[in-house]
């Protein structure tokens, strides 16, 4: 039976925080709908205290930025891009078209089409993720998207060097210095100065996360990745200031994101609850991550390691780090994360940053539906079909009787017809 040792916030209290969320964007979504870039404008100098006379960067700025860049986080960065851009392509090759033969003179196919244009958020504020830089625009080059925008908050009235260094190795077509709701609107809405684009993606906040929800269906979207969530399933062979750390790690995101430990030994569950407080004594981004722990940390005793997969899928976090015996037993058995770091030897962090797979990842139980942001969700499974004059008699003797049966008469007569000017080698 699972013991909770430690609890987060009440879901009453979490619904209200979603109210004022939704309340808050739905307002901006209508404004910016209502003045389109004027809205834009005086929302961007209200948020970020930023009005530039264009949002976008020019080339010759983009050029400037890059040069400014030093060239340690460079390579850096072309190293991280380097590792994102393999396996994307090594998960685009697993990606095939089809065309099959089902029965004699029926053709069945299906296309993998890139969608057109994709606006791809890339976070800063306190933290300017560099990452997802690689994460939304590079994987979306990758799946041949033809235009490809990207924006970026400022940060302290600055444009984010780095960040726009990252954007432009990773191949953004258009590149703006613009944040929050508000980009999120103009990309999908459209302004006086920004085409619209067909979907969104990539990671942020709160309000982010529910601007891409209440815009999807005017656009599509890559999935809900809100505040960062980490889940840490130990045993008796970890220690606690590997899961201390590795939770911290993840809390600092912001003080709505979720940190879990789910362990088998109570030993681990005390020593953890000291050793958070330890760390926090010194951590330089502890303001947020304590805030973090304090009011969305949880602890959870369980019996097994079965009924530690349990209480995981319950659960359905975003980021999962195995530090057990053996950790490929939950890569064979839970069924509900968003991506999986298995042994003390990898971390989120790395998953975050550089080491390849996407940190654009399902949370607040999305992943119970979904995988995170990866290469095919950029393209479109497109089914076709084709049929021989005989092949059309055949199939259309059988779908008149079928629409028959739901009462579609006008589907029952464009089979008939197909039967009737293709019957008898096309002779009736």
């Amino acid at each position: 039976m699972a013991t909770f040792l430690k609890a987060g916030k009440t879901q009453e209290e979490i619904l209200e925080h979603d109210q004022k969320v939704y309340e808050t964007v739905r307002r901006i979504i209508e404004k910016i709908g209502k003045h389109g870039e004027s809205a834009v404008r005086e929302l961007s100098q209200q948020y970020d205290s930023w009005l530039p006379s264009s949002f976008r960067l020019s080339q010759e700025q983009i050029e400037a930025v890059v040069a400014s860049v030093p060239e340690q986080v460079k390579t850096d960065i072309r190293f991280a891009q380097e590792q994102i851009r393999n396996f994307a392509e090594k998960q685009r090759a697993t990606i095939t078209d089809l065309e099959v033969e089902t029965l004699p003179g029926v053709t069945l196919g299906h296309k993998n089409i890139p969608v057109n244009s994709v606006g791809c958020y890339i976070p800063g504020g306190r933290y300017p993720m560099v990452a997802s830089a690689h994460m939304s625009i590079l994987t979306a080059k990758v799946a041949g998207v033809k235009r490809v925008i990207a924006c970026t908050p400022p940060i302290d009235g600055e444009i984010p060097a780095a960040t726009v260094c990252a954007m432009a190795f990773a191949g953004a077509d258009e590149i703006y210095i613009l944040g929050g709701v508000q980009a999120m609107v103009a990309m999908a809405l459209g302004t006086e100065v920004i085409k619209p684009v067909d979907m969104l993606v990539g990671p942020g906040n709160a309000y982010v996360a529910e601007a891409k929800r209440q815009l999807y269906g005017k656009v599509g979207i890559d999935l809900f990745a809100g505040p960062t969530e980490v889940m840490v399933i130990a045993d008796h062979t970890a220690d606690a200031e590997m899961v201390a750390c590795d939770i911290l790690g993840q809390s600092e995101h912001g003080p709505t994101s979720p940190g879990v430990l789910i362990t088998t030994s109570s030993k681990l569950a005390e020593e953890t609850l000291i050793e958070i407080e330890r760390q926090l004594q010194t951590l330089a981004t502890a303001d947020i991550a304590l805030v973090a722990w304090k009011d969305n940390g949880m602890i959870i005793l369980v019996d097994s390691i079965e009924e530690a997969v349990i209480e995981a899928d319950k659960l359905a976090y975003e980021h999962v780090e195995v530090l057990t015996e053996n950790p490929r037993y939950f890569l064979e058995n839970m069924t509900n994360y968003g991506a999986l770091f298995l042994g003390p030897e990898t971390n989120v962090a790395y998953g975050d940053k550089a080491i390849g797979t996407n940190h654009t990842l399902p949370t607040k139980g999305a992943a119970r539906y979904t995988g995170g942001l990866w290469v095919g969700k950029f393209l479109k499974t497109c089914t076709y079909q084709h049929c021989t004059p005989e092949a059309s008699v055949l199939v259309g003797e059988y779908v008149a009787r079928l629409c028959e049966i739901e009462r579609f008469m006008g589907h029952k007569e464009q089979a008939l017809l197909r039967v009737r000017r293709y019957g008898n080698n096309g002779t009736t």
